[in-house]
């Protein structure tokens, strides 16, 4: 057996009666003749030249790996045992669970729904291994998915395992579904099923972002509020104050509501862009996909900022001054004192 990249090449060298090494037979893999199709008379010079097997067994090491560095090894199909196996388990599977096959058989989509009927995919890539290795499995889930494999297993085993793994998550994703549907979301503007924080508006340059643990979708999420302080500090002594309220047999949103004692702006009433501002000193939403996170203080003013562009801003300014991670400066719309608590270095 030779050894190569991690590959194992299997090789029967057959001597003949009178132990010549150049009257020698080779025997080999189809896949493995195929790759040293083209040094059939290189192989066959080098039986007939090295003085003993030892010496050809080198060789014969040294001309794999050229042929291999020269083997377009995406081209070469896979054994043939591979590819029967595989549509077997397709076959027995369904086809109508199938969502995408590559045109080489080494990537494979499968579709499943979950008990709400929404739609979800499950990636596998296989490798010429299967079915004694298992697939590697590329899912959008929150949290990690991984498969009990054994070598009698099939496609079968990985997608009841998959939808397994779906109605454990299925109170998670009711729970973002919920907040979804019946509160503006402002970011991610897309949410992927693995996502597990929402910044929901509040009101007009007010928001909180709650991180939802998937395995206890339920339980009270960390909420971070964003906006002016005059604002959002009577809701964080509301949230402080109410956390004992929390019930776990309600929804995380309806729990929301009660301990903030507010009820978010209605999808049916206002639109999205009531509470997309743009930043006061780019005019832009978003930059560099980031959303204005800094609000002007001043009740009467309440500009908000992207925290890079009021940054740069402060640092432009002679009249500012930076202690620590702390940037004491002024509103560049109502001139009122302004402070920045930044990660960003002072350059």
């Amino acid at each position: 057996m030779l050894i190569f990249k991690g590959r194992d090449f299997h090789i029967r060298i057959l001597l003949p009666t009178d132990s010549q090494l150049k009257n020698a037979r080779i025997e080999c893999s189809w896949h493995l003749k195929k790759i040293l199709h083209g040094y059939r008379h290189i192989l066959k010079q080098r039986l007939h030249s090295c003085p003993d097997l030892v010496s050809f067994v080198v060789e014969l090491k040294t001309i794999l790996e050229i042929a291999l560095k020269n083997t377009q090894e995406l081209h070469v199909p896979w054994p043939p045992e591979y590819y029967s196996c595989l549509v077997r388990d397709l076959e027995i599977l369904g086809w109508n669970k199938v969502a995408y096959v590559d045109t080489g058989l080494t990537t494979i989509k499968l579709k499943a729904e979950d008990s709400r009927d929404r739609q979800h995919l499950i990636t596998l890539k296989l490798n010429a291994k299967y079915p004694t290795e298992p697939p590697d499995c590329i899912v959008d889930f929150p949290v990690q998915f991984a498969i009990s494999w054994m070598p009698q297993d099939s496609l079968v085993d990985i997608h009841n395992q998959f939808l397994a793994a779906l109605e454990s998550l299925k109170e998670f994703w009711d729970t973002m579904d919920e907040i979804d549907e019946k509160t503006w979301v402002l970011e991610p503007e897309n949410p992927a099923r693995c996502a597990t924080s929402r910044r929901i508006a509040i009101g007009s340059n007010v928001s909180v972002n709650i991180e939802v643990d998937p395995r206890h979708p339920k339980m009270l999420p960390e909420c971070y509020f964003l906006g002016a302080d005059h604002v959002v500090n009577p809701l964080r002594t509301k949230l402080n104050s109410n956390m004992h309220l929390w019930d776990p047999e309600i929804s995380l949103l309806q729990n929301l509501k009660d301990l903030l004692e507010i009820d978010f702006p209605s999808r049916a009433v206002l639109e999205k862009s009531d509470f997309t501002k743009d930043c006061g000193i780019c005019y832009a939403y978003r930059l560099n996909g980031t959303t204005p996170d800094q609000v002007c203080d001043e009740p009467r003013c309440g500009q908000p900022f992207h925290q890079a562009c009021l940054y740069e801003w402060l640092q432009g300014l002679p009249s500012s001054r930076q202690s620590f991670n702390v940037i004491f400066g002024e509103c560049p719309y109502c001139n009122k004192p302004l402070t920045l608590k930044s990660s960003m270095k002072k350059p």
